[in-house]
């Protein structure tokens, strides 16, 4: 059987069909849309793949216009809107089936020593991510075992996720929760050296949980849901190089919910505490 952390890379690694034009596969699978975090981790492999390569990304601004659908491969057509001394843009257009699902802004900047550093440090000490359960573990001692279709899933996910406070069932242990939350994540396996690759990995997880902080005080992340919810649009800015395939904490936060939109903002930090990435998302919540 396949690693998973393997099959993401595979995931990310686009065929390239014309030039500034690549093809992803999307997975068949059983949810209703493609996972966002997906489209966007290829959007960035294709913007990059259209580079030099001695310039990271520092930052992404993306929109998420359709739902994919599972099992049809999705066309990404760069635009390279400039290519400057320091810094260089890309416009991506995420297409499947003749519509446009995505596009993504993304740019890249030459490295370069800053006369000055600062930054805030995570919210609140957090235990070690050894410590702590994993998702599975804390589903099997709760139910008291992992249903069919969850160890499905876990069996292919490729991000180890450990929650930080443990996972809440039900509307008492709900009610007066602040919008925050907080997980140590990386993925299940090496993922090679390429730095491109660990960027784009780190872009598919930060969808995974951002939204949670949104529905936190309103219902249980786990068990059956009272809200059909999508991402929206979502940026991120890269402050440091990092590995995807080592701990890193994603801390959540939701500063507002209203007029069926949630906002989430996240900041990642190394097992050491330094800032690696900052993300904003907003998400639609519609009651089912």
């Amino acid at each position: 059987m396949t690693n998973p952390a393997e099959s993401l890379v595979a995931l990310l690694d686009l065929e390239q069909i014309e030039v500034d034009i690549f093809r992803g596969r999307s997975p068949q699978e059983s949810l209703q849309r493609v996972f966002g975090g997906q489209v966007a981790g290829q959007a960035l492999v294709a913007a990059g793949r259209t580079t030099e390569g001695d310039r990271p990304v520092h930052s992404l601004h993306a929109y998420f216009l359709r739902p994919g659908r599972p099992g049809v491969p999705i066309v990404y057509q760069v635009e390279r809107v400039r290519d400057g001394r320091s810094f260089t843009t890309r416009r991506v257009t995420a297409v499947q089936q003749g519509r446009t699902i995505f596009n993504l802004t993304a740019s890249f900047h030459k490295p370069e020593q800053g006369s000055f550093e600062h930054q805030l440090p995570p919210a609140r000490k957090v235990p070690d991510p050894e410590s702590l359960p994993t998702v599975s573990d804390e589903i099997r001692e709760h139910l008291g075992m992992l249903p069919e279709q969850l160890e499905r899933m876990a069996r292919r996910q490729p991000f180890d996720i450990r929650y930080v406070d443990r996972l809440r069932w039900d509307a008492a242990e709900v009610e007066g929760a602040e919008p925050r939350s907080a997980v140590w994540m990386r993925a299940v396996g090496p993922l090679g050296d390429d730095p491109l690759v660990h960027t784009c990995a780190l872009t598919y997880a930060s969808d995974m949980t951002l939204l949670d902080a949104v529905r936190i005080p309103v219902e249980p992340l786990w068990g059956p849901r009272g809200f059909d919810m999508a991402s929206l649009d979502h940026a991120m800015w890269f402050h440091r190089p990092f590995r995807a395939d080592e701990w890193f904490l994603y801390d959540q936060e939701s500063p507002v919910a209203t007029g069926g939109r949630g906002l989430a903002r996240g900041r990642i930090y190394d097992i050491e505490g330094r800032m690696l990435v900052s993300v904003v998302q907003e998400g639609l919540f519609r009651a089912l």
